[in-house]
């Protein structure tokens, strides 16, 4: 059974259906990459799994449980964190004082929150360094790994990746690479939502294509990078 499953999705913003009729599986262990231009649903499809739009029809089945009954504050709970596209970062809360936010659900075991915390700074040293300054006065690839770290205080069963390239120097997007190669290791089940076509393709092992809010093209990422329709329409090649 797939850790997540979902079929026949639909969702909608003020009325207008943004989603239509996604079906899509993610295995315990796997690493899926959405790609596609502005406007394709992209995001909304993270968000409807996370509960924060409104879905109209279809199910989103999360370890035998359907989320559809649940409300968002609760999906965190079953296993799920969200880094939301633009970081959100508290700015006038430490980098630590970010990162502990992203463990209050398992805030009944201090002992192993602190070992998550000190995951985190081995994963990125930059804030362990950073721990008491205030987030809002990181650069934005700093600001992004609190945004990430913050998710992996979760001890998430499925992480969510919301456009995490989005506005950082190619040398941060080269780090940003080797973090999530190094935390889909670990054994984080990932769903990347990504525009940097050949960042998503290189990263992932499987992906898919939406377009105008549907699926339009899935399979083996290594397949879609060489697909001459992707590298033409994504990558410009």
């Amino acid at each position: 059974m797939s850790l997540l499953a979902i079929d026949n999705l639909c969702a909608a913003y003020d009325g207008s259906e943004v989603l239509h009729h996604i079906d899509l599986r993610v295995d315990q262990g796997d690493f899926v990459a959405v790609i596609g231009a502005n406007t394709a649903g992209k995001s909304t499809l993270l968000r409807a799994i996370s509960g924060l739009v409104p879905r109209t029809s279809g199910q989103i089945v999360f370890a035998g449980e359907n989320l559809l009954s649940l409300p968002a504050h609760q999906i965190p709970y079953r296993g799920i964190s969200h880094v939301p596209e633009g970081r959100h970062v508290f700015p006038a809360m430490s980098v630590e004082e970010n990162l502990w936010l992203g463990g209050y659900h398992r805030r009944h075991d201090m002992a192993d929150l602190q070992r998550s915390l000190e995951s985190v700074f081995t994963q990125f040293p930059r804030l362990g360094e950073r721990r008491r300054q205030l987030a809002g006065t990181l650069s934005g690839g700093e600001q992004q790994m609190v945004a990430i770290g913050r998710a992996l205080m979760g001890k998430p069963r499925l992480l969510l990746l919301d456009e995490p390239s989005h506005g950082l120097a190619p040398k941060i997007v080269q780090e940003l690479h080797d973090a999530l190669v190094a935390i889909h290791r670990s054994g984080v089940t990932t769903l990347l939502v990504e525009q940097n076509t050949q960042l998503a393709l290189s990263v992932a092992q499987r992906a898919l294509v939406l377009q105008n809010g549907e699926v339009v093209l899935s399979g083996p990422a290594s397949e879609l990078l060489n697909d001459a329709r992707i590298r033409e329409a994504y990558l410009g090649i």
